[in-house]
């Protein structure tokens, strides 16, 4: 396989150059009308040539991958799907992914029967066997393994490759009907966020995205949306258009920072410093929101001194205590009438009582701009004015997305410190302010599971992060059987090497597939499933602005099976087939059943449940239980950790660790690419003609002299952990002393940069570590 020439679908054949030029017309496709383009051979030349899609029969669906999730219009000619186009509803345009799965669902690879594995795992040797003997296979391994060690030996895995309701949620129900198993927990994107936005805000995955382009300040921290926000990119750009100035914090000069006024680089992992810098600045002179911190947030809340804990009614979720500056008596914060104190200092209860407010000063105070340049290599300079800039250009918007700067050891606090902002200078509830995440529809209704999940008994869990280790250690227990579905492991799981070892000690893995992942390569039975626009489905997730009804439009390659179909099949042979033995139509029906959307609705047109603009938390009225901010987090006391944001430096970092950043001394970040959501797409033909079929390596022109590597040459990224092969990239668009390596290669593309990355659990959350990692680099052979 090389950049010039490869195949597309049986006999055609495109240059690098001429598929470029034609994916940069895709998205003016559906502007003509009937009219698409593809690629075809002239005199053996690549051409391109367009096919007349006037008489095509069309169909609906939705990328269903960890992004927009697009809908989807497939065009399908002689009962084979021909092309993809953004559907009318959809109010930003599809990417080169959504496009490219015409190719996905013709792709000559595609798994078409059960494949039992007949060499070593890895090899990459499977014989084709029949469904009944598959799932009676499963069927055997799981009752010996339920025999042998208990419902604790089975685990299972989904993940973000695919969010449908009649997807993940069978699988999770199939495993709770058996019993239970051993859960593989934390999600190696967000767990962070989650652990922190949700209890501070109430919810997360709010939509943000309707408000974009009315910010005025848009500050970018440890997040590329130019590449995980493609599609709606241009929302920033009308907002700059309209005189909004965008700031980009991050290590590497990225593609959004490449499109805003100005690129702040960083120290990985020195986010946390960063904002209470700028917090201390916005306390210190007093450009704080007094009434909205006083109304909306927990912060003139009491803590006892000796107890460390919030002071509130016995029993209540609610009843926290306030100072009365009216009174000067101690009440409930939701009393009427009252002027909370926001800080106990020169008040008669000071030696007993401080306030949240006071709490989060204390953490500040040291954090002057010199402190906090000499941590995070952020000039002083650049600190004051961020701060001046976020406080007083309003709205202002942060956008994380489930960024890098909180896949690191302490992402949690930096994941609060962004909430702590926004919510001292009452940037958020109002257009064009917030803390942005990847949100959809999923606070808005209540969609419930397809198949009521029944109620199991609990056992130890495993941190995903730490997979491979727990598995080899036997902790919590022995794994005799093993299914994954809707992810890639091996490609996405940090330390690559104990994740495979995991997987090669495990009796008996089953990956359920479309193609053959380098997850598929360890396991002893590979199940062909169907991709979208071969089912029947439904969307209505925590991604998604639509509820969305998936059409069938052509029917899967070979044997292929949807995954519910799968989960039923097993489930009649398990004794409790009826709770699964329902058509897709009743399956809908049962998710949609507690809202006021009707299955023959969505039929006609997806349903936005919505207000448009939505505004998240308007007004200031948050989501949890006293309806405010809470800024205060017991569960992190719980845990021995302090109960507001404080800055903690990571263990595997160049000052957190000198003896071992003596051996490895480049911190290495994780990039995201256009060419696939995590591993997904990875493998498609128009992915790779576009991208490159190899993984590269961004590093400083300082750092490359040093070892005397120039662009173009292979080298390998190493540590303690595995190696990985990559071409150099040498420009000064990173920090020096930080490298920038590629995340989601197969390994039948060169293998993932998880072979190297940090495997430590963050301690608040449960999320992984990835951006906390020390490596070194050399020159191949």
């Amino acid at each position: 396989m090389t950049n010039e020439k490869m195949n597309l679908d049986s006999g055609t054949q495109m240059s690098r150059r001429t598929f470029l030029k034609a994916s940069g017309t895709v998205a003016g496709i559906a502007a003509t009308a009937g009219v698409g383009v593809v690629a075809t051979l002239s005199d053996g030349k690549p051409t391109q040539a367009a096919v007349d899609l006037s008489n095509a029969k069309t169909f609906t669906s939705s990328c269903t991958m960890e992004c927009l999730h697009h809908n989807l219009t497939g065009y399908v000619i002689d009962d084979k799907l021909v092309h993809i186009d953004t559907s009318e509803c959809e109010p930003t345009k599809g990417c080169l992914r959504g496009y490219s799965r015409v190719q996905w669902a013709n792709h000559p690879d595609r798994l078409k029967k059960p494949m039992l594995r007949e060499g070593k795992k890895g090899e990459g040797k499977f014989k084709e066997i029949s469904w009944d003997e598959a799932l009676d296979l499963i069927v055997e391994k799981i009752n010996a393994t339920i025999k042998e060690l208990g419902n604790k030996g089975l685990a299972l895995r989904t993940g973000s490759g695919n969010f449908a309701q009649l997807t993940n949620p069978v699988g999770n129900a199939f495993f709770a009907y058996l019993g239970g198993s051993t859960p593989v927990v934390g999600s190696l994107c967000c767990q962070a966020v989650s652990g922190t936005m949700v209890p501070m805000y109430g919810t997360r995955t709010e939509d943000m995205r309707d408000t974009i382009k009315d910010s005025k300040y848009i500050l970018v921290w440890g997040t590329n949306p130019a590449v995980t926000m493609q599609s709606y990119m241009p929302w920033y750009y009308e907002a700059i258009g309209k005189g909004a100035k965008m700031t980009t914090i991050d290590p590497r000069y990225s593609e959004t920072a490449a499109k805003s006024q100005e690129w702040v680089p960083i120290i990985p992992g020195t986010d946390t410093a960063l904002c209470l810098g700028m917090l201390k600045i916005i306390i210190e002179e007093k450009l704080y929101d007094l009434d909205f911190l006083l109304k909306h947030s927990s912060v003139p809340y009491l803590v006892d001194k000796t107890s460390g804990k919030q002071l509130k009614d016995e029993g209540s979720d609610t009843a926290y205590k306030v100072f009365d500056t009216v009174t000067n008596a101690i009440v409930n914060q939701d009393q009427a009438g009252i002027v909370p104190a926001l800080s106990t200092v020169g008040l008669p209860i000071a030696d007993q009582y401080s306030t949240v407010y006071d709490l989060i000063y204390k953490e500040t105070m040291d954090w002057t701009p010199e402190k906090v340049e000499e941590e995070t290599d952020v000039p002083a300079g650049t600190v004051i004015r961020l701060a001046h800039e976020y406080a007083t250009i309003k709205p202002a918007m942060i956008i994380q997305n489930m960024g890098g700067f909180q896949r690191t050891e302490y992402g949690s606090y930096a994941t609060g410190a962004h909430i702590y902002l926004s919510v001292f200078t009452g940037n958020v509830g109002k257009a064009g302010a917030g803390v942005c995440d990847a949100g959809g529809l999923g606070n808005t209704i209540k969609v419930n599971n397809p198949i009521p999940i029944p109620d199991t008994p609990k056992f130890d869990q495993i941190p995903a992060p730490k997979f491979g280790e727990y598995i080899l250690e036997e902790k919590p227990g022995k794994i005799g059987f093993f299914m994954t579905m809707t992810t890639s492991m091996v490609t996405q799981f940090p330390n690559t090497n104990a994740v495979k070892k995991a997987l090669e000690k495990i009796p008996f893995v089953v990956v359920i597939e479309s193609l053959m992942t380098s997850t598929a390569l360890y396991a002893d039975l590979v199940l062909p499933c169907t991709t979208i626009f071969e089912n029947e489905n439904l969307l209505a997730s925590v991604r998604n602005r639509f509820v969305q009804y998936m059409e069938k439009a052509v029917e899967p390659p070979g044997e292929a099976k949807s995954d519910l179909w799968i989960f039923t099949e097993l489930a009649k042979r398990m004794g409790f087939g009826d709770k699964f033995d329902k058509s897709p139509d009743e399956l809908m029906a049962e998710c949609l059943k507690d809202t006021d959307i009707t299955l023959d609705q969505l039929k006609k047109a997806p349903v936005r449940p919505a207000p448009d603009p939505f505004i998240p938390y308007k007004d200031g009225n948050f989501k949890t239980k006293t309806k405010r901010a809470e800024l205060f987090m017991p569960a992190w006391a719980d845990k021995k950790h302090n109960p507001v944001v404080t800055y903690m430096r990571p263990k595997e970092s160049l000052k957190g660790s000198p003896d071992l950043a003596g051996k490895y001394p480049l911190m290495a970040v994780q990039r995201k690419l256009t060419r696939g959501i995590h591993s997904t797409f990875s493998s498609l033909p128009w992915i790779v003609e576009a991208n490159g079929d190899k993984a590269h390596v961004l590093m400083h022109p300082d750092d490359a002299k040093s070892r005397n590597i120039k662009t173009g040459d292979k080298v390998i990224v190493f540590n303690d952990r595995g190696e990985h092969s990559c071409v150099a990239e040498i420009l000064a668009h990173i920090k020096p002393g930080v490298i920038a390596i590629e995340n989601g290669w197969w390994e039948q593309l060169g293998g993932s940069s998880s072979h190297v990355t940090n495997d430590h659990v963050e301690i608040l959350s449960g999320g992984h570590s990835c951006n906390n990692t020390l490596v070194e680099i050399k020159k191949e052979g």
